[in-house]
């Protein structure tokens, strides 16, 4: 049994899709979110969509850094996952502007101030301010907050996004086709709309990575941060404190963009000023590693969906299930070969070290490298990869389709897995 099974997590939520089976799967099975009829305008050219999700057990490590550094800030990169997770997963179905957004939050009140509840709600609005500069518009409807002691041990931080997006403007992946390249979308470094570096973990495989880099001093110290029925061996097994500098990041300015990087775009006309990297003066922390907000890709998307719509023959949100979640949404049976996949940044290598699991594990759980796949053509990938490094986000052809039985291979230093 792997270590994230025993934590009582399952990358690939077996008994959720079991649950679920009976449900309506919507207009359309192989796109990555559910997509209705329009109930709300009654118009069969258009379609209607509400989708949930959340921070997860990321809030634990918001929680934790809290409690040490007394940094209430840590809590705005909270609010922002909860928003990307529900945003780049409607990215996957085309939709990226005038988007409804309500949070969910669960709070214990005796772990969780009143600070912090307006750290997370105010944090939800500057991110929505920020997106706005980019042409993408999510207005905040408020939600529900909720104090639930008896539930919650600190905090749960989640949130439901609504939209109405004309049908001919959906991604359902039905196009998705072998001769399909497959094009990966940095998770790491530094984008010009992100203000420091990002370690790439996103917003999954949160408690694999708390237990497995921190250490028995965080169970010893906050008891209420873990399931007290789980067994000694997997909690908080790592070697690390939150304030534990990380000395191996590489520096983000080192890096060589493609060269269709030089093929000017208009996308380069909206440049944010952050784009302009300067070297950390401290070293970056553990901490600061593991609480990197959820990179959204929704300004260059933008970008995708009205410059190269036609060539997007499926988007895949590489979020729970890690490397191996394309699989869930092809229109047929096909081969996925992934054999360029981006080198792990450092952060999974951390954990991989701490925890000793093995690749197949790795790459079940977490991105490993990049969060974001188009399946594309080879020509269109080009400009596709163009515009990506325009946002200083390094992009590359991590793959390809082929005929045969439905089946997955990864390639890399790690060898060959095949799911």
């Amino acid at each position: 049994m792997s270590l994230y099974s025993k934590r009582g997590v399952s990358a690939q939520k077996e008994e959720v899709h079991a649950a679920t089976r009976k449900l309506d799967q919507g207009l359309f099975p192989n796109a990555f979110c559910k997509l209705y009829p329009d109930f709300l305008g009654d118009d069969k050219d258009w379609v209607n969509i509400s989708h949930a999700d959340g921070a997860g057990t990321k809030s634990i490590l918001a929680y934790l850094y809290w409690k040490e550094t007394g940094d209430t800030s840590v809590w705005k990169g909270i609010a922002q996952d909860a928003v990307a997770m529900n945003l780049d997963d409607l990215l996957c179905v085309g939709v990226y502007d005038k988007l409804l957004f309500s949070s969910t939050i669960d709070r214990n009140k005796k772990m969780i101030p009143g600070e912090v509840l307006e750290a997370v709600i105010n944090g939800t609005q500057e991110f929505f301010d920020q997106l706005k500069q980019f042409g993408v518009n999510i207005h905040y409807l408020g939600g529900e907050t909720a104090d639930v002691g008896d539930l919650v041990r600190t905090i749960a931080v989640n949130g439901t996004m609504t939209a109405r997006w004309p049908a001919s403007k959906i991604i359902t992946n039905e196009k998705i086709a072998p001769g399909d390249v497959i094009v990966g979308f940095s998770s790491s470094g530094k984008a010009s709309y992100e203000t420091e570096y990002n370690s790439g973990l996103g917003s999954n495989g949160l408690t694999s990575a708390r237990h497995d880099v921190l250490s028995k001093y965080y169970a010893e110290t906050y008891p209420e941060t873990f399931e007290p029925n789980l067994d000694n061996d997997v909690v908080y097994i790592g070697k690390s404190r939150l304030s534990d500098p990380v000395s191996r990041i590489p520096h983000p300015a080192s890096r060589i963009p493609h060269p269709a990087s030089r093929i000017p775009h208009p996308v380069s006309r909206i440049q944010h000023p952050a784009s302009r990297i300067q070297h950390p003066e401290s070293p970056i922390t553990i901490g600061k590693l593991l609480l990197s907000p959820t990179r959204t890709y929704a300004p260059l998307m933008k970008i995708l969906l009205e410059e190269h719509f036609s060539d997007l023959h499926g988007v895949i949100h590489c979020s729970g299930g890690g490397q191996t979640k394309c699989m869930k949404y092809l229109p047929g049976s096909m081969r996925v070969i992934k054999d360029n996949l981006f080198e792990p940044p450092e952060i999974f290598k951390i954990i991989q070290e701490n925890s000793g699991a093995a690749a197949t594990e790795m790459y079940q759980v977490f991105n490993m490298g990049h969060r974001l796949e188009i399946f594309t053509n080879e020509k269109a990938a080009a400009a596709m990869i163009s515009a990506a490094n325009q946002f200083n986000i390094e992009a590359q052809i991590v793959g390809r389709v082929e005929a045969g039985n439905k089946e997955l291979l990864l390639k890399g230093t790690f060898g060959e897995i095949i799911f």
